[in-house]
C-alpha cells in the first residue's frame, strides 16, 4: 500500500502534472532558478508524504510561477492545479487583522479600547490578577491578551456554532498570564476578533470579508464554506497514518472561521499576495485597494516582544541569528540573508500552508499542502535562499530625493575645494570638526588616493541619507551624507574615508 501511494505521488511529480504560469518578460527569476525551486518542493513532497501540493511565486505584482504537484484526492488521482482548493488554516488570520484595521480606519473601532466595548459578553470576566488591565483589541491582534497557546484545541473549534461561542465568551476563560506582558499565540483570541467584526459591521464575519476583500480583489473561488465549493476542485485533506493516507473529516464553517477557515486556490491567493506587497514602498498616488497602503504596512508592527534565535539549520545556508516579532497576524523576521521576512504558517486537520513576503523586494512565495499540519515552511525558506543565491531577490530601488541630490552636490563641492565652510551646514558641523581640520582631512585623503571620479550616483538609505563610492587613481573613497531635519537642505553629517580592502 505504501509503495502504491508513494508511486502515484512520484508519478505525478515526474509526469508533469505541473501547471506553470508564464512569467512576463523581464519579471522574475530565470529558468534555472525556478528549476531549483521546483526541485526543492518536489523532494519535500515525497519525503513528507504529501498527497497534494501547490505553490506560487509573486514578483512585482505578477504571479510568475505556479505549480501543482501530486493529486487532489487519492481515489480519483486528479492532478493538483493552480485552481485546486485548499484550506489555509491560520493564514486566514491575515484577513481578520486587516478587517479590524479597516474598521479602525472608518472610526468604528479603537485598537486600544477594551475589547468588551465591542463584545459585551467579556464585561463580566475575572482577570488573573487584581492589577490586570482589561484586554484591548490590540492585545487580541498581537496575541498578547494573556490566553494560553491553543493550537491543539483551537483547530478543532472551527465548527463551533455562534450560539455556543456566545456562551463560551459569557462564561469567560482562564488566563495563562496577565494581559499585555507577553506574546502567546491564541486561536481563541482571533475568533473573538471575528465576533468584533460581526458586531461592529452588522454582518456576519465571513460575509464582511467576502464583500470587503475577496470580491474587490477578484478572489471568486475563495470562501469559508467548503460544502459550497465545487467538489471537483477541492483538494481533500489527509492524515499520514500507519504508512497510508487517512481522510480527515471536512469541518463546516463556524464561529472560529476568523482564525482559520479560509479555503482558496493558488490563482486566487496570488491576488491577495499581490495586493499586500503593493503597499510597499510608501509613495504618492491614489490607493486603489480595499484598504489604504499605509494600513497594510501596519501589519508588520510588532508588539515589542521581540525574540532572537538561530535559524533552523535544516534550512541550509550559513548560521544565521534571526530577530523575530509578531505583528498583526504576521510574524516578522530579520534574516541575515533575506532581510525582512513577513510570514505566517497554517496547520489544520488535513492541511498545511505557508506564505513568505519580502516587502522590500516585492516578492512573495506561498504553498498549500493537503496533509495534516503539513506546512511547507522548510522548502519555502530553502526556495527563497536559492532564489537569493541566484541573484533573483533584489531590493527595490529607492529614488534619490531632490534634497538628497542637493546634499550630495554639496559633498562633492567640499571634496573639490576643501572649503567646508562654503557648504550648507547644520550648526553642529563645525562644532564637531572645525574648518581647518576638515581641510587637512580632505588634503590627506587626496594625497593617498589621487584624483577621483565623482560621477558615481549616490545610493539612498532613506530620503535624507545616502552613501557613495568613488573610484580614484590609487584606491576608492567611501562616503556618507546626511541631511539635518530642517526645511532647508543642510548637512548634519559628512564622511570621507579610504575604502578598506
Amino acid at each position: 500500500m505504501l509503495r502504491q501511494l508513494m508511486a502515484f505521488v512520484a508519478m505525478a511529480i515526474g509526469c508533469g502534472t505541473t501547471a506553470a504560469a508564464a512569467a512576463p518578460d523581464g519579471i522574475g527569476p530565470d529558468k534555472a532558478a525556478l528549476a531549483e525551486v521546483d526541485r526543492i518542493f518536489d523532494h519535500w513532497a515525497i519525503d513528507a508524504h504529501v498527497p497534494g501540493l501547490v505553490y506560487g511565486l509573486v514578483v512585482d505584482g505578477k504571479l510568475v510561477h505556479v505549480r501543482g504537484v501530486g493529486v487532489q484526492d487519492v481515489v480519483s488521482k486528479k492532478p493538483v492545479s493552480p485552481d485546486s482548493l485548499f484550506r489555509i488554516a491560520s493564514m486566514s488570520k491575515a484577513f481578520t487583522a486587516l478587517a479590524i484595521l479597516k474598521l479602525r480606519d472608518e472610526g468604528r473601532i479603537v485598537l486600544d479600547a477594551p475589547a468588551e466595548t465591542y463584545v459585551p459578553e467579556l464585561k463580566g470576566w475575572k482577570y488573573p490578577t487584581a492589577d490586570s488591565p482589561k484586554i484591548t483589541v490590540r492585545n487580541l491582534l498581537t496575541h498578547s491578551a494573556g490566553f494560553v497557546e491553543d493550537n491543539p484545541w483551537g483547530d478543532r473549534q472551527q465548527v463551533m456554532p455562534e450560539a455556543e461561542f456566545t456562551a463560551v465568551l459569557k462564561a469567560g476563560v482562564p488566563f495563562a498570564r496577565a494581559p499585555g506582558v507577553s506574546m502567546e499565540y491564541s486561536n481563541f483570541g482571533y475568533a473573538t476578533l471575528g465576533r468584533i467584526v460581526s458586531n461592529v459591521s452588522g454582518v456576519r464575519y465571513e460575509e464582511y470579508i467576502r464583500r470587503n476583500f475577496m470580491i474587490p480583489l477578484g478572489m471568486a473561488s475563495t470562501g469559508y464554506d467548503v460544502f459550497a465549493s465545487p467538489a471537483s476542485a477541492r483538494a481533500i485533506g489527509y492524515r499520514w497514518q500507519d504508512n497510508g493516507y487517512v481522510r480527515e473529516p471536512d469541518m463546516k464553517d463556524g464561529a472560529f472561521g476568523a482564525m482559520g477557515g479560509v479555503e482558496t486556490s493558488a490563482n486566487d491567493y496570488a491576488k491577495w499576495v499581490e495586493f499586500l506587497l503593493s503597499a510597499w514602498p510608501a509613495r504618492d498616488g491614489v490607493d486603489t485597494g480595499p484598504v489604504g497602503r499605509a494600513t497594510v504596512r501596519e501589519i508588520v508592527t510588532g508588539a515589542n516582544f521581540a525574540t532572537a534565535a538561530m535559524r533552523n539549520p535544516a534550512i541550509g545556508g550559513a548560521p544565521c541569528r534571526q530577530a523575530v516579532a509578531y505583528g498583526m497576524a504576521w510574524r516578522v523576521i530579520d534574516d541575515c540573508d533575506l532581510g525582512r521576512v513577513v510570514t505566517h504558517t497554517g496547520g489544520y486537520p488535513g492541511y498545511g500552508s505557508v506564505v513568505m513576503l519580502l516587502p522590500e523586494k516585492g516578492v512573495g512565495l506561498f504553498a498549500f499542502a493537503s496533509k495534516t499540519y503539513g506546512g511547507a515552511s522548510l522548502p519555502a525558506f530553502r526556495a527563497m535562499l536559492a532564489l537569493n543565491k541566484a541573484g533573483a531577490l533584489q531590493d527595490r530601488g529607492t529614488e534619490v530625493s531632490p534634497g538628497l541630490a542637493s546634499a550630495y552636490d554639496a559633498a562633492r563641492a567640499v571634496w573639490r575645494t576643501g572649503a567646508i565652510e562654503s557648504a550648507p551646514l547644520a550648526n553642529n558641523m563645525l562644532m564637531d570638526r572645525d574648518a581647518p581640520r576638515w581641510k587637512a582631512l580632505i588634503e590627506g585623503l587626496k594625497a593617498q588616493v589621487g584624483t577621483c571620479d565623482m560621477d558615481a550616483p549616490i545610493t539612498p538609505y532613506w530620503a535624507m541619507e545616502g552613501r557613495f563610492l568613488w573610484t580614484c587613481e590609487h584606491g576608492r573613497i567611501a562616503g556618507r551624507v546626511q541631511r539635518a531635519p530642517t526645511p532647508a537642505v543642510t548637512l548634519q553629517a559628512l564622511e570621507f574615508a579610504v575604502q578598506a580592502p
